[in-house]
């Protein structure tokens, strides 16, 4: 019986990796195990520490309890390996040693150029309102795994309009790790919301750097600036930088 509910659980575990933040019913539906059984299966791993419990604010919901749901804890992530993880950190390290902070910053204007061509038509189709255009950016998040949701501050008298903003908040991050040891993906990533926003926005906080989630200040007292159409283009590609150090003397 032992062995049969470890078995069990690698299943659990395993699920929570590859399809994390999730939720119980889903796990249950996946794996195909009741709903009383598959609780006990993540209590017993949130016990030993190898997963836990995101609370995630429903989209459009007033006051109803956040959903919970269930990531790799960095203990789980450590206990299973990430292998992947290091390989990148090591070469990213290289790359900085080599050819200078300059090409790690090129590498992560390469990565979330993608992010932005993708996001940028339907964040246009929401108009030019900020609030509209912060809700379609967390709902292209949300389908990317981000567990993206906004929530509405008002500015009350006899503090002006123009301070009103949303909060877009991420509950997961799939390169959180790595963001940690090069904050430079945060800060790219960042400058990608305000132009597809068309807004100066500001992060609050991050995943990355301890963050229960990561919270981003976007200001919605005026209209978008401008709208988002194709990723700026980076002051050079990734091997023009590297080409560019190497040639330093």
């Amino acid at each position: 019986m032992a062995d049969a509910d470890e078995r069990t659980r690698d299943r659990v575990l395993s699920a929570v990796l590859e399809h994390g933040p999730v939720s119980a019913a889903e796990l249950g539906d996946m794996l195909g195990f009741t709903p009383a059984a598959v609780r006990r299966h993540l209590d017993h791993l949130s016990r030993a520490g190898v997963i836990e419990v995101k609370r995630i604010a429903r989209p459009g919901a007033g006051a109803g309890r956040p959903a919970r749901r269930y990531v790799l804890s960095s203990q789980g992530q450590s206990s299973l390996g990430n292998d992947y993880l290091d390989i990148a950190a090591l070469a990213l390290q290289q790359l900085q040693k080599v050819a200078g902070p300059d090409a790690v910053r090129a590498f992560a204007v390469e990565r979330f150029a993608d992010m932005e061509k993708r996001y940028a038509p339907e964040i246009e189709k929401a108009g030019p309102d900020v609030r509209d255009r912060a809700a379609a950016l967390s709902a292209a998040l949300s389908r990317d795994n981000f567990v993206a949701s906004t929530a509405s501050i008002e500015a009350k008298a006899p503090l002006p309009a123009a301070l009103s903003s949303v909060q877009l908040c991420q509950g997961h991050c799939p390169i959180q790790q790595l963001a940690a040891r090069f904050p430079v993906f945060c800060d790219v990533e960042t400058e990608v919301f305000s132009r597809l926003v068309g807004v100066d926005v500001r992060r609050l906080s991050t995943l990355a750097r301890g963050g229960h989630v990561c919270t981003t200040h976007i200001p919605t007292g005026r209209l978008s600036a401008k709208p988002a159409t194709a990723p700026a283009a980076a002051p050079a590609r990734l091997d023009e930088v590297i080409n560019h150090q190497q040639e330093r003397p």
